[in-house]
């Protein structure tokens, strides 16, 4: 059996001179240090636009929080924590964080559960499926002002198209817009059909990654019916797209400032108030900057700390492809 030659590097360096040697090494390090320097190069442009554009802001409207600043005034002074004490102690406040609350507690589940519906039932067309997928995604490409106007017009109380339907039925026409009990719901509706389009893309895609080889296996198993390759196939291998559409959904359902700015003011009373529209009276209509950026730093904090606790409980039960 003829002898195996190993190649090993102390063997191949053992043959050259000493200089030659130090020489691979230096051009070895010398390479390492052009790498890194260019890696910082190109990474500078992308630094700089976070520090400018996000930390920086954000650095400033930490420091506001904890002043008394105010548009117009000549100076402001360090009032500590005052702000946040505020916050909590005013009613308008809680009363926006409650309507916050009940709207992303509607919002979100359903926007979500309708989506996955919706896509499963997209896949399952034919020829027509890229136009469900075209009609479905046509609320994201709206703007948020003009799609907000056109949902006024469909919810007057006198000449909208939805209280004319009502009317022919039968039904008594609703204010839906500005009856106290019935607004926010009103608004929660719209959250949906905003969202639902997006997370159908979402879910759609989502769908297309799952090999059909799975399905195949789920049938030898006994899973040939609809819910059984839903529930052994489909869901867990969505697990990822789920995962992501909920902390996105949470995120936008939690921002939601558009509609509100734009239908309701806020009202009636107070009933369709949201946390974003809370701050940007209290920072453009009362000019009370340091109570806004109170509020600023509170819901970002919040909001990032839900979307990491989400994503930590949930990311080791879902399953990676």
């Amino acid at each position: 059996m003829p002898p195996t030659c190993r190649w090993s590097p102390d063997v191949a360096t053992a043959s050259l001179p000493a200089g030659g040697l130090a020489a691979l090494r230096g051009d070895d390090a010398t390479g390492g240090r052009s790498r890194r320097r260019a890696g910082l190069a190109l990474a500078a442009p992308a630094a700089a636009l976070m520090l400018v554009l996000l930390f920086a802001p954000s650095s400033l409207v930490l420091a506001l929080s904890l002043t008394d600043y105010q548009f117009g005034m000549p100076g402001m002074a360090w009032v500590g924590l005052d702000n946040y004490a505020a916050m909590l102690a005013d009613p308008n406040i809680r009363r926006s964080l409650a309507n916050t609350f009940l709207y992303v507690a509607v919002v979100a589940p359903a926007s979500i559960f309708l989506a996955l519906l919706l896509a499963l039932l997209i896949e399952a067309q034919g020829r027509l499926r890229g136009l469900f997928r075209a009609v479905f995604f046509l609320p994201v490409t709206a703007t948020l002002v003009a799609m907000a106007t056109a949902w006024e017009v469909l919810l007057h109380p006198t000449f909208g198209l939805v209280n004319a339907l009502l009317s022919m039925l039968g039904f008594e026409k609703v204010r839906f817009l500005s009856d106290p009990d019935v607004a926010l719901w009103s608004l929660a509706v719209i959250g949906v059909w905003k969202l639902v389009g997006y997370n159908i893309l979402l879910f759609v895609a989502g769908l297309a990654t799952i090999p059909r080889d799975l399905y195949e296996a789920a049938a030898v198993d006994g899973a040939d019916d609809g819910w059984g390759r839903f529930t052994l196939v489909t869901w867990p291998m969505l697990g990822p797209v789920t995962l992501f559409v909920a902390v996105v959904t949470l995120i936008r359902s939690f921002s939601e400032f558009e509609t509100v700015a734009v239908l309701t003011l806020g009202g009636p009373n107070n009933a369709t108030a949201m946390i974003l529209y809370t701050l940007y009276e209290q920072a453009f209509r009362f000019f009370d900057i340091g109570l806004a950026s109170a509020l600023a730093v509170a819901f970002l904090g919040f909001v990032a700390g839900v979307s990491i606790l989400k994503v930590w409980f949930f990311d080791g039960r879902v399953h990676y492809v």
